[in-house]
């Protein structure tokens, strides 16, 4: 078998097992020599990226969000997100064809901005990997209690800090799961992560159809804003403004398509189609499940929405028992989405390693001979990700502030690639690679847009609304501004660790390198 170009014809140089003889060029390019086994292929790259943004679970955990902020009209932000992330995707798409390698934010940071930019953009990506291995760990507690109460472990729930301390517990138990099944090796995970991805799609896709039937209102419903906004300086654009992050939450992780880039076969072209397809089929998807569950509730004042969520629409509007299939589907779709999150990581840990820009790096570097995977990455990063959950058992605004801090930080990460890439074009140095995904002359305005959004989303995520940062409880100012410190913290407090230590000793480890 010899896989075959979109003109239909072979391409040269296609080995038995589906390889090119190009596939490890790019690692050239950066001094590095292959090392992770390719056996990952089309559905596998494209299932990587599509469990990371994973549907059903951004939209059952924050769809309560978007209602209380924003009523139905919130809706609109879905297309919002989906066009602002388009433009980012679309460089990323670029970047992937040219530069299809592991921990590809960092990598591209790198080769677009220089060391010191590409260690900032890999430091704050694996920072926020970590934080959003917590902050989709959280996800369980949204959706097991909504099928049994058997689940809720701590308290009944009725309790202050009930929901946070249990879903505490059950995040941990799922970050367990997933640092097992990576530490043991690309393929299970695949396996896993592929046949989760085919069952969310397939429930996805079922669920549009049953709410579709259930349609009780016509589309106007997604007009109402129910007098969100008034008495405040924006009025509802500031709602909506707040309301969005419901959807800006959830559309992003689509590199990791290309972050398995040493791992797949084919990545130049594979890696670019991945990303696009990941995030288009979860808009649509995502965006349909939204619209149908506003017109199918059977009440859109019920208070119930701004608890509970999609879980409540489901439920109320299916009936208990396909309700609680449904939930479970939402409960496998969360299980391969915090998977996706951790290998990704581990990914991007072993890049930054392998040049020695890490602690220990020659450990975390070390690619175990049995299982053709980084071990101590997996590890690590899972123990940080249920240390960042303890520190926060007892705290009920857990869900938003993680999330929030989370997503920040990826999207700076996001503009870590997307400035220096933008900078690059402006000089004239940018070439994409030949034959394969290329912008052409909508390069540049694509380019200049998806930094305008990034900064811009990032300023919206960061603004320190107490209904995000300081939602319950006494009002603190370090609440409020709880993701400038944070970040601030992480991201100065690093830069300011490598300027001192690392930065003497970056270089491509011995035994990583090219030749070696």
């Amino acid at each position: 078998m010899v896989r075959v170009s979109e003109a239909g014809s072979p391409r040269p140089g296609t080995r038995e097992d589906g390889t090119h003889d190009d596939d490890d060029a790019s690692l050239a390019e950066f001094g590095y020599k292959p090392e992770l086994k390719r056996t990952l292929g089309n559905f596998h790259t494209f299932a990587a990226g599509i469990s990371y943004i994973s549907i059903l679970t951004g939209t059952f955990q924050l769809f309560y969000f978007g209602i209380t902020h924003g009523g139905p009209a919130y809706w609109w932000s879905w297309p919002m997100v989906f066009c602002g992330q388009l433009m980012v995707a679309l460089c990323f798409c670029e970047l992937a064809a040219r530069y299809p390698v592991a921990g590809s934010i960092y990598n591209w940071a790198k080769r677009m901005g220089g060391p010191h930019v590409g260690w900032l953009g890999g430091w704050m990506m694996l920072t926020a990997t970590m934080v959003s291995l917590a902050a989709v760990a959280l996800a369980y507690q949204v959706t097991l209690p909504q099928i049994s109460s058997w689940f809720q472990f701590i308290g009944n729930g009725s309790g202050r800090t009930d929901a946070a301390a249990n879903a505490v517990l059950l995040g941990s138990i799922l970050i367990l799961f997933t640092t097992l099944v990576n530490a043991f090796g690309v393929k299970l995970m695949a396996r896993i992560n592929s046949a989760g991805v085919a069952i969310e799609l397939i429930a996805a896709i079922v669920l549009i159809i049953l709410l579709a039937a259930h349609i009780t209102r016509g589309p106007s419903a997604v007009t109402k804003t129910f007098g969100l906004g008034a008495g405040q300086s924006l009025g509802y654009f500031g709602a909506f403004l707040t309301a969005s992050l419901a959807s800006a939450y959830v559309m992003y992780g689509f590199d990791t398509a290309s972050s398995l880039g040493e791992e797949s076969k084919d990545p130049g072209r594979n890696a670019p189609r991945a990303i696009l397809r990941a995030l288009t089929a979860s808009f649509l998807i995502g965006g349909l499940i939204l619209l149908f569950a506003l017109l199918a509730v059977p009440d859109l004042h019920a208070k119930e929405l701004s608890v509970d969520g999609l879980q409540y629409v489901v439920l109320s509007t299916l009936g208990s028992t396909v309700g609680q299939i449904v939930l479970w589907c939402v409960v496998i779709a969360i299980t391969v989405c915090e998977l996706a999150v951790h290998t990704a990581g581990i990914r991007l840990a072993f890049a930054m390693a392998r040049d020695n820009n890490l602690p220990a790096a020659s450990l975390l570097a070390k690619v175990s001979p049995r299982f053709q995977t980084p071990v101590l990455p997996a590890i690590i990063i899972g123990l940080v990700g249920v240390a960042i959950l303890l520190i926060n058992v007892n705290q009920p605004q857990i869900f938003s502030v993680i999330t929030s801090i989370a997503i920040i930080m990826i999207y700076l990460a996001y503009l870590m690639v997307t400035v220096p890439m933008l900078v690059q074009r402006l000089r004239g140095r940018w070439t994409p690679a030949e034959g394969t995904f290329s912008l052409g002359r909508f390069g540049l305005p694509v380019n200049i847009l998806a930094v305008l959004w990034g900064l811009a989303m990032s300023l919206n995520l960061a603004w320190p609304r107490a209904a995000v940062y300081n939602a319950t409880g006494p009002q603190h100012w370090y609440l409020r501004w709880g993701a400038f410190l944070f970040i601030g913290i992480v991201a100065g407090g690093g830069f300011l660790y490598y300027w001192c230590v690392q930065r003497k000793r970056t270089g491509v480890l011995e035994g990583h390198a090219a030749g070696s």
